[in-house]
């Protein structure tokens, strides 16, 4: 393979530079630059030089292969961070030989491919260098340590397991086999069968986890929705105004609510109305509304009814405490606003403490399909020893559902994509 190299750290001025090399020609690439030798995996200072100019006094770290980031030999180049320094030394790399920059994702695409990482350990990587909130943080942190690979290895040791006991039968079909393994392989696919469909119930929570919370504020005109939001948002965030209708798009603030991602959506006020440019504004209104994952439903009065039918968690709240006495809030002085952002927060660490550790939808699919395998292995064992050959391709089924699930087999149309989010460095 080739020897890459590029900047790992963010371009632009700062106190400390990366650059990384990795492949068969690193170590040849830091000897050109600084021939004095260095012991691997020590932080060492050297002076670096090409052409006989010298480049930067620099701290130079060396990592033999396979014990690397990417299961090659890799060397990190911690550099002063000027702009001019960093083109200096890239330039200087560039011009030996076998060295070539670095594509998107491509050091991290090679510790997948020397089996560094995982392709569930990949993506916990990705959501890690995007995390914005302390809950993404923990969550990208826990599927980047290996927890789902840990769990599908687990599930697909007892699957393999069954399997064989099942391949014995049929291997022996013209023989007596002492033992009928009915009873263990179904206790098998029962406890893996069990432990999946926890996981995927999780699924939802993760990656609403990873993608941020939706809230939608919703009520009739001039109720307040817009004033809530810039509450909330402690800025004028949206248009206040005395005139019904003032609000026709969906506005949105993003805010970290204690660890967790959440978007407070101000949306125009629900009425009958012939104002076509309104109309449309509603109509946008209850479809968010609708996909929401929370509504805040504003009143005027506590008799009222509400213009959306509440679902289960739904906060239903009067408006206006300053100027109504029945009044839950008030977005001119403050009451009663810290209350529900407590409720609100309340709901969704509720929900997040049943997230689980596979976050994405291809995690889901992989996992259903796994599922609906074992069901199909569950039902012909049951119904007859004869289609033992029938549960046996069921069970190959979910193994392969599983291999996929880390990226053994059957990924290669998604690396692209998800290596084309990551930055040249990393």
């Amino acid at each position: 393979m080739d020897t890459i190299f590029a900047l790992a750290s963010a371009r632009g001025k700062s106190g400390v530079a990366v650059v990384r090399i990795s492949g068969p020609a690193a170590l040849k690439a830091l000897s050109c630059l600084s021939p004095t030798p260095v012991t691997p995996r020590t932080a060492s200072l050297r002076t670096l030089k090409s052409d006989g100019l010298v480049l930067d006094e620099a701290v130079v770290l060396s990592f033999p292969g396979p014990n690397s980031f990417t299961g090659e030999d890799t060397v990190e180049l911690h550099l002063h961070g000027a702009i001019a320094t960093v083109d200096a030394v890239l330039r200087s790399l560039s011009k030996l030989p076998g060295l070539r920059l670095a594509e998107a994702g491509e050091f991290t695409r090679r510790a997948l491919e020397n089996e560094r990482l995982d392709l569930a350990q990949v993506e916990g990587l990705s959501d890690l260098i995007e995390a914005e909130t302390e809950a993404q943080r923990r969550q990208a942190l826990r599927v980047l340590s290996g927890a789902l690979g840990e769990k599908a290895e687990g599930w697909r040791g007892s699957l393999i397991r069954a399997a064989a006991l099942l391949e014995a039968t049929i291997d022996f079909a013209d023989e007596d086999v002492p033992v009928n393994v009915a009873p263990e392989v179904l206790s098998l696919l029962d406890t893996v069968a069990r432990e999946l469909t926890s996981e995927i119930a999780g699924v939802a929570v993760s990656e609403r986890i990873r993608e941020g919370f939706e809230v939608a504020i919703v009520g009739p005109p001039n109720v307040g929705k817009s004033s809530l939001l810039n509450a909330l948002a402690g800025r004028d965030a949206a248009i206040t105004s005395d005139v019904a209708g003032t609000t026709r798009d969906i506005i949105e603030v993003h805010m970290d609510l204690s660890g967790l991602p959440v978007t407070f959506l101000d949306t125009a006020g629900l009425r009958a109305t012939d104002d076509h440019v309104e109309s449309l504004g509603i109509e946008r209104a209850r479809k968010r509304a609708d996909a929401a994952d929370l509504r805040i439903i504003l009143l005027s009065r506590p008799d009222e009814p509400p213009t959306v039918v509440p679902q289960d968690e739904d906060l239903v709240v009067v408006s206006k405490a300053d100027l109504n006495s029945d009044g839950d809030f008030s977005a001119t002085t403050g009451q009663g606003i810290e209350g529900l952002i407590f409720s609100v927060t309340s709901i969704f660490q509720m929900r997040a403490a049943q997230s689980s550790v596979a976050i994405r939808d291809r995690h889901r699919i992989a996992m259903q399909i796994a599922a609906a395998s074992l069901a199909d292995a569950a039902s012909r064992m049951k119904a007859s020893p004869e289609l033992a050959e029938l549960t046996a391709e069921d069970l190959r089924t979910a193994v392969r559902a599983l291999d996929a699930l880390v990226g053994r087999v059957d990924v290669e149309h998604i690396l692209d994509e998800i290596f084309s989010s990551f930055c040249i460095g990393k």
